[in-house]
């Protein structure tokens, strides 16, 4: 039996598609902890791994503020990942000298997993939900100005917590050390090689596992023999109101189903008169709903991509920052999707009205759909880890 030790960060897109590689290692009869926050307890201790949360030792930042910030400023993740590791650091690194862990594997922003197990000196592996990222994938990012200037005035702080972290013994040169996998990382990346940028790039200890879906009960909609779109804006950066009601401007009187989760801070009687084809909620069970979906309006998170992909359902891409742009960017290459030109009602019916009359965005996310159930998933996974635990 192995003893594997994950970590992750707060948020559902970094943390749903480990879920069942945890359940895949659990029932081989490996003992699993999972170093997480309270969200996410259920899940954890639902699939049979050891729950530890992290929650008391997060900066003193709302959830909110601390959403926002990791989403769009690089030197506010940089400060959360010192100042949590070195919040955590007695306590697990004690903890770990006492469960002597076969291997750490670490989401690929909790970076914290990453610094504890090159302190410790235990095999780590990373889990990459987004795409893989190397100094080829990293000219794709093309950061908005905004981004530019935040990350170029950040700087001086980033220097400042690379500095504290090795006065706590870890050994950092740059925040690029930290960030940045070399070739020889053990990395599992949740998608296909195919949906992949650059993917020529990355040596063999990459393992291009495809998408870790979760089985989920199928949603009934109505509407028989009518189209039905799905709108998210994903579970982080979705208090969007005016977008929420150009959609339903755009689609009041049209012959589509709609479907539209718009998170839980916002509220749904805020958007006034809700049409008779629409059904609004502050959160869905997305994996269901896209079984019977026909165009999905996403704000191109990896996750709800990957998922979307998974049962070849084509896109209309609404990304809003700069790691959102790549995957955008990589569903239109490939073309399983069409990029918004704005967020007015107008441009909304134009792009849904394209992906539906178009057959070939389809056939291309089907394409896709394919590469994604033929990578292996949690099972191929669950083996990267155990290969590392020898």
């Amino acid at each position: 039996m192995s003893k594997i030790v994950f970590f992750s960060i707060p948020a559902h897109g970094h943390t749903n598609p480990t879920i069942p590689v945890v359940s895949e290692l659990i029932s081989k009869g490996h003992e699993v902890w999972y170093y997480s926050f309270l969200e996410f307890r259920e899940k954890i201790e639902g699939v049979g791994a050891k729950f530890i949360p992290c929650d008391e030792f997060l900066p003193p930042l709302s959830q909110e503020e601390l959403n926002r910030k990791v989403g769009k400023d690089f030197a506010a993740l940089i400060e959360m990942v010192a100042d949590t590791t070195i919040a955590l650091d007695v306590k697990v690194c004690a903890e770990l000298r006492e469960f002597q862990p076969d291997c750490i594997v670490s989401d690929s922003l909790c970076f914290w997993g990453k610094l504890f197990a090159k302190k410790l000196g235990i095999p780590y592996i990373c889990s990459t939900t987004t795409f893989a990222f190397n100094q080829h994938t990293a000219k794709l990012m093309k950061p908005s100005l905004k981004e530019m200037v935040k990350m170029i005035v950040g700087m001086p702080r980033i220097t400042k917590k690379m500095q504290l972290l090795q006065s706590y013994g870890y050994e950092v040169d740059t925040f690029i050390s930290i960030i940045q996998n070399d070739n020889e990382t053990d990395t599992i990346v949740y998608t296909s090689k195919e949906f992949q940028p650059l993917a020529d790039t990355f040596s063999k200890k990459f393992a291009f596992v495809g998408p870790s879906i979760k089985q989920s009960l199928k949603l009934s909609v109505k509407g028989k023999g009518r189209k039905v779109i799905y709108i998210s804006l994903g579970t982080v950066l979705n208090q969007n109101q005016d977008f929420y009601q150009n959609c339903i401007e755009a689609f009041a009187e049209s012959d589509y189903d709609i479907i539209m989760s718009i998170g839980e801070k916002t509220e749904i009687s805020s958007l006034g008169h809700i049409p008779d084809n629409f059904t609004v909620k502050n959160s869905v069970d997305q994996v269901s709903i896209l079984q019977k979906a026909d165009v999905f309006i996403t704000h191109c998170g990896m996750n709800s991509v990957n998922e979307s992909l998974y049962y070849g359902i084509p896109m209309v891409l609404f990304p809003l920052h700069s790691e959102q742009r790549v995957v955008a960017n990589r569903v239109a290459e490939l073309g399983a999707g069409v990029k918004l030109k704005g967020n007015k009602p107008k441009y909304l019916v134009k792009a849904v009205a394209e992906v539906l009359a178009n057959p070939t965005y389809q056939e291309k996310a089907h394409k896709l759909s394919d590469t994604f159930r033929n990578a292996g998933g949690a099972v191929e996974a669950a083996n990267v880890i155990l290969g590392k635990c020898k």
